[in-house]
């Protein structure tokens, strides 16, 4: 039966558990720099086919685990809501479409556990959503963490880039209503400037995302390989396949418009397959 601890030895319990958690950090960034130049697998090359074959089976994936992977990806939904409501302030109005569009950047970061129950499923092993938590375990799991706060700093980086083009084009003034803001986006040369713009280089943010995240993220998880690795072998597979990435990236832009009507809630069944989608097109694009 448990008891309860005085003062000194609650102190020094969190006082192991913060040493145990430095070094388990210290572990993870030192088996970072083990791993590095580690040898990099073969890269396939693909069809559309093998595109549309990898969203069938994040589809299936889905249905199998559908009640444990809603209640995982719904905070991701709350997480929109929240961040509509913001938006519709009208300090906060200029950044709703880069918001909603950001989470292309960081889809994969959120879809890390996703990959582990598809790779659990392929393996014939039962899976629920208690199996996210073994992405901890991963030998990888410092790399990811690293790679995860690249991908965020590479949204926080698009979210100011979206300011400033808005700032230099309908701005710096903020809107007065959503109705004044939506004419001046699609009904003046400086709205249609901020478009242009705007599409053009969130179009550049999310290849180089793509680029660096959608094989290494599976292959970390799968394989215990350096993060320079990981990446490489990312871009690589984008360069030799610039057809089925294309396809892909529709795909996801597609996904995501659909999810955020209304106010993302359809993220909490689009990211999930989306996610298990990923899984099995790094799988048709990296042989065993």
């Amino acid at each position: 039966m448990p008891t309860i601890k005085n003062p000194i030895e609650w102190s020094g319990a969190q006082l192991v558990h913060t040493a145990h958690a430095i070094g388990s950090a210290y572990r993870s960034l030192q088996h970072i720099q083990d791993t590095i130049h580690s040898p990099a697998p073969a890269v396939r090359k693909i069809g559309t086919a093998d595109v549309w074959a990898a969203l069938a089976k994040g589809f299936g994936d889905f249905e199998a685990y559908r009640s444990d992977v809603i209640f995982l990806c719904i905070t991701y939904a709350v997480v929109g809501l929240v961040l509509s409501r913001l938006a519709f302030g009208m300090d906060m109005l200029p950044l709703l479409f880069p918001l909603a569009s950001g989470f292309a950047l960081v889809g994969p970061v959120a879809a890390i556990g996703l990959y582990e129950m598809s790779r659990r499923r392929e393996q014939g092993v039962a899976a629920n959503w208690a199996n996210v938590f073994d992405i901890l375990k991963a030998p990888a799991v410092g790399a990811i963490a690293v790679l995860a706060i690249a991908l965020v700093a590479v949204f926080l980086l698009w979210i100011t880039a979206a300011w400033e083009i808005y700032r230099y084009t309908l701005g710096p003034a903020l809107p007065t209503s959503i109705g004044v803001f939506v004419h001046d986006v699609f009904f003046t040369d400086r709205g249609h400037l901020l478009i242009v713009a705007g599409v053009g280089l969130g179009f550049l943010f999310a290849l180089f995302a793509m680029a660096i995240s959608i094989v290494s993220f599976p292959l970390l998880v799968d394989r215990d390989v350096g993060l320079d690795t990981a990446i490489r072998t990312s871009i690589r597979a984008v360069v030799a396949n610039p057809l089925p990435m294309a396809l892909w990236g529709l795909i996801v832009a597609g996904g995501l418009v659909l999810g955020s009507i209304p106010v993302f809630v359809g993220l909490a069944v689009v990211l999930p397959v989306l996610g298990h989608a990923t899984w099995h097109l790094y799988r048709s694009l990296v042989p065993r």
